[in-house]
């Protein structure tokens, strides 16, 4: 499971030019799965997710979370984070799970990440596409690999 996480003062996600979720202060965060995603992974990212520090803190230290800052959750599904460029210029996508996989365990995803946070976050529509805005503060931009925990 690949994640990009933006500290945004606040984004919003359309489908057919209708606004489906929109947070305030908080965090984007797009997520790619890959066929060898498993619980393991998700119980891992969303520990990592909602523990993160990257909120400033009174002397504008990062070293709050979106839990302690009353933050939003806004979580976008996006296969391409899984793309391959090794070889020519068309990415491969080879490695991103297909629906069928992909479908049940971001929508575990995202329930698990509201029971570790409290937080219930916004959505967009799987498979669709989605337009999503963000003003990303700070700019705060990271990614974690759930393949990488070590």
């Amino acid at each position: 499971m690949r994640v990009v996480i933006q500290r945004v003062s606040r984004a919003s996600v359309s489908v057919d030019e209708k606004v489906k979720s929109s947070i305030g202060k908080g965090l984007l965060v797009l997520v790619g799965i890959e066929s060898a995603d498993n619980e393991d992974d998700i119980n891992w990212m969303v520990k990592k997710i909602s523990q993160l520090r990257i909120f400033p803190d009174d002397e504008g230290v990062m070293n709050k979370s979106v839990m302690d800052v009353e933050g939003e959750l806004l979580v976008i599904s996006q296969f391409t984070l899984h793309a391959k460029t090794k070889k020519g210029n068309r990415p491969s996508y080879i490695n991103a799970a297909p629906p069928e996989v992909s479908i049940p365990l971001y929508e575990h995803f995202v329930e698990a990440l509201q029971h570790a946070s409290g937080i219930k976050p916004g959505t967009g529509e799987f498979g669709a596409n989605m337009q999503v805005e963000l003003i990303n503060d700070g700019p705060v931009t990271i990614t974690i690999d759930s393949k990488n925990k070590e």
